[in-house]
């Protein structure tokens, strides 16, 4: 289980806690305070603190000193105007403080998105829990014949079996290792800096990420994306929807024009203007590498 009954526990108290404030607060965004959404088979995402809302967008970009007179429709049009002319510094005023565990390959991942502050559980202090992830045997997959980074067709059956027996047995030799070389039965034990380094990479790991929406928009588009390892991206979705009760004006308009939109290159352009026409043109006419063909098709077939 992702949590145990004494953090459940916590979080009840916590959420049973009420603050009088002065401060912009989110409706939707106080349902998921301090709430353990379960991802993966130990790891959650919940989210800590927040700032700002729709309205804190609007107000910096309006430098207003308070909501103002401007409706509820007029503040989503300037979200949607805002995001549409790829104008970022008014959602850098609404910020998140996510506590998240997850496996230390995917945080390894994660952390390529330098735009956060991270605080991470510090395994030469603590000792870290025998929790590993373990894949579902639908998500097993052999290395893909035409992405060198990617998955292709699932394993099946004896093979399936035995990758799955070897990732468990392998996972808790390394840990019983582990446990063994940090002993301080009779001896005094090996350092923790140094006994973590036997540790597999599919072992779980904590962090607090605290990042504002223009950047976490940024890391949604990249890894909320299908294309994305699946591993990251159930993160990426599980963090869509609590960002979705947040800012509903600002994620729709990311979902508009971020993650259901298209750019297009200048090459691109020309091809869609001749097209409209009623031009026929292909590839050789285009201009255009087969790569970039391709993707543009791609992109107008859906």
């Amino acid at each position: 289980m992702p949590i145990t009954p004494e953090q459940q526990a916590e979080i009840e108290a916590q959420r049973a806690m009420r603050t009088e404030t002065l401060r912009a607060t989110a409706p939707g965004m106080e349902q998921h305070l301090y709430t353990a959404h379960e991802v993966l088979d130990h790891g959650f995402v919940r989210v800590i603190d927040y700032m700002g809302d729709d309205s804190a967008i609007c107000q910096a970009a309006r430098v207003s000193y308070g909501k103002g007179t401007k409706a509820v429709s007029n503040d989503k049009g300037l979200i949607r105007y805002l995001m549409r002319h790829w104008h970022s510094t008014p959602f850098e005023m609404c910020e998140i403080k996510l506590h998240v565990k997850l496996p230390v390959f995917v945080a390894r991942q994660w952390i390529r998105h330098r735009t956060a502050n991270v605080n991470e559980y510090s395994a030469r202090y603590s000792i870290l829990d025998r929790e590993f992830y373990i894949p579902a045997p639908e998500h097993l997959a052999a290395q893909s014949v035409v992405n060198n980074q990617g998955r292709g067709a699932p394993l099946e059956g004896e093979e399936a079996a035995r990758v799955l027996e070897i990732l468990k047995a392998d996972s808790h030799r390394a840990y019983d290792h582990y446990e063994e070389m940090i002993s301080q039965e009779g001896q005094s034990g090996l350092a923790r800096e140094l006994a973590r380094m036997n540790l597999p990479m599919n072992i779980y790991t904590q962090w607090y990420w605290k990042v504002d929406l223009h950047n976490l928009f940024h890391f949604l588009r990249l890894r909320a994306d299908s294309h994305a390892q699946y591993e990251i991206r159930v993160y990426a979705d599980a963090i869509c929807k609590i960002v979705a009760d947040w800012v509903p004006a600002a994620f729709g308009a990311f979902e508009d024009y971020r993650m259901g939109g298209a750019q297009f290159s200048g090459k691109g352009m020309e091809v869609l203007r001749r097209m409209l026409k009623g031009e026929k043109v292909t590839q050789e006419t285009s201009g255009m590498s087969a790569g970039e063909w391709r993707e543009l098709m791609g992109s107008l077939e859906g």
